[in-house]
């Protein structure tokens, strides 16, 4: 038991992330139901928050640029083998370049915990024009 506690502060069997969209294609200002599906590990862990970035990525300049970020703190326990699901709710801002050849945008979702490392998932998106 103290070994697997040890390998899930470490990455290894710890609860992972996955936001769960209904699309990959929105329009700027549209509101995007979604959920987090949380996986429990080997050993049950208490859940700090979740974060959510919404990520402009210009791939001409190679940088990267946070355009709003939505937070959910909690004090759930995750058991070992159980899978939660949290509602995600998400308003695009109305002015929102179109995705194109050399711009891509993308959800970065990190679980923090109390102890161990940080569970993460990335989910591109395309913003289509109006």
């Amino acid at each position: 038991m103290i070994l697997r506690k040890y390998m899930s502060i470490l990455g290894i069997g710890s609860a992972q992330i996955d936001l769960i969209l209904p699309k990959e294609e929105f329009q700027p200002g549209e509101c995007i139901n979604g959920y987090f599906l949380i996986k429990g590990g080997v050993i049950e862990q208490q859940l700090k928050r979740i974060d959510c970035d919404l990520v402009m990525a210009d791939l001409s300049s190679r940088t990267e640029k946070v355009i709003e970020t939505a937070n959910i703190l909690t004090s759930k326990q995750i058991e070992s083998d159980e899978q939660n699901r949290i509602d995600f709710i998400f308003r695009l801002p109305k002015v929102l370049a179109a995705s194109a050849e050399e711009r891509s945008y993308y959800f970065n979702t990190r679980l923090v915990f109390d102890e161990g490392v940080i569970s993460k998932d990335q989910d591109f998106i395309t913003v289509k024009e109006d």
